[in-house]
């Protein structure tokens, strides 16, 4: 007889054992499937581009953010937070990758002596930012999610707000990448992923739901990712919001 839930911990990890081995995407546990997705690197997915995102681009070129600490979440093979460092940011990187990892640690030694240096992690974020021995140390300056928030179930979101509150500096800007409902990801209400446990290739949000779950910080910017040409050195796909949103200062 189980009676183990004790903490808010405890019960999202009842919540994460509710969906399917196949279906995970956010655990530890979901590093073979994100291997995988990583091993062909000559597939033709738009992200696997060393191009970075043209919201956050234009967010240091109208100079919404400055150079400080940042956090790449999700980091796949480094395309924003090399982008980042080249702009005198100095970096953290994690995904639970590690073929994304070292495909990205690829292109850091490459890209050597074209900007800062970018320390790659491996891991769980949400892991890697608790405790005394944390791994990842805020306050940051910038916290920028491109791709890694749709692929959370509802009660991680839980998890990412909490990790937000640690490393999030005052005055600090969370930068955000997700699929746009009526463009991209699933629609079902939050209750439909536990009724039939699998994430359905992402959630979709509206600009409404965005606001509602990130109330706590201020929001800056929240539009529709521009298109870009496959030219372009900057990566755009319409089917995704972009956001900025900023911690209220003291």
């Amino acid at each position: 007889m189980d009676r183990d839930i004790r903490t808010v911990e405890d019960v999202l990890r009842l919540l994460d054992g509710l969906f399917a081995p196949e279906a995970d995407r956010w655990t530890q546990g979901a590093a073979p499937w994100w291997d995988d997705f990583y091993t062909a690197r000559d597939r033709p997915v738009p992200f696997f581009a060393a191009k970075p995102d043209e919201n956050l681009v234009s967010y240091l070129e109208r100079g919404l953010i400055v150079p400080g600490r940042a956090l790449d979440l999700g980091c796949g093979p480094g395309r924003n937070a090399l982008y980042l460092a080249a702009r005198g940011f100095e970096v953290d990187a994690v995904d639970l990758s590690p073929a994304a990892i070292a495909w990205a640690e690829e292109r850091a030694r490459q890209a050597r002596g074209t900007g800062g240096a970018v320390r790659f992690h491996r891991g769980d974020a949400f892991a890697l930012t608790t405790g005394t021995e944390a791994a990842l140390h805020g306050p940051y300056d910038l916290v920028h999610d491109s791709g890694c928030f749709h692929h959370l179930p509802p009660h991680r979101r839980v998890s990412h707000l909490a990790l937000l509150d640690r490393v999030l500096a005052p005055g600090g800007y969370f930068s955000l990448t997700c699929f746009a409902a009526g463009r991209m990801g699933s629609e079902l209400p939050d209750a439909a992923f536990y009724r039939e446990p699998g994430l359905h290739g992402g959630l979709a949000y509206t600009p409404e739901s965005l606001r509602r779950i990130f109330r706590d910080l201020h929001e800056v910017e929240l539009r529709a990712m521009r298109q870009e040409p496959a030219d372009s050195a900057l990566f755009g796909q319409d089917f995704l919001w972009t956001a900025l949103f900023r911690r209220p200062a003291p």
